[in-house]
């Protein structure tokens, strides 16, 4: 089981506002500051991480899970209005298993990001 991510991003600031938007429909908000800012949905603890540096190449995948269907669409939605890329709208990914239902977006410094649903 994962804990927590990290991800480096070239602009910490266009990262915070894109994750604030995009990961608001799952409850996450941003919980810590400074030098890392941590975003989760408890008020005393976060599992993904934002830190000023170098984005990674190539980018990495990484899938927020979502309670349902309805989830996966509004954090896509809310991505690409905090500024992602539409790289996959949400759909069934049958090749995968019948119930993965997933939405992706490249976020400002291209990291792919993935919300999935498996019912």
């Amino acid at each position: 089981m994962i804990d927590h991510v990290e991800l480096f991003t070239s602009d910490l600031a266009a990262a915070t506002a894109f994750y604030q938007g995009a990961l608001a429909p799952l409850g996450y908000a941003l919980r810590f500051r400074e030098p890392s800012h941590g975003f989760g949905t408890d008020p005393g603890r976060a599992d993904f991480w934002l830190r000023a540096g170098t984005a990674s190449t190539p980018p990495p995948h990484f899938a927020f899970f979502c309670a349902t269907r309805a989830v996966v669409d509004a954090a896509h939605r809310a991505a690409l209005d905090a500024g992602g890329t539409d790289t996959g709208a949400p759909a069934v990914l049958a090749h995968i298993d019948p119930n993965y239902y997933a939405g992706f977006v490249r976020d400002p410094d291209g990291h792919h990001v993935e919300f999935v649903c498996r019912t």
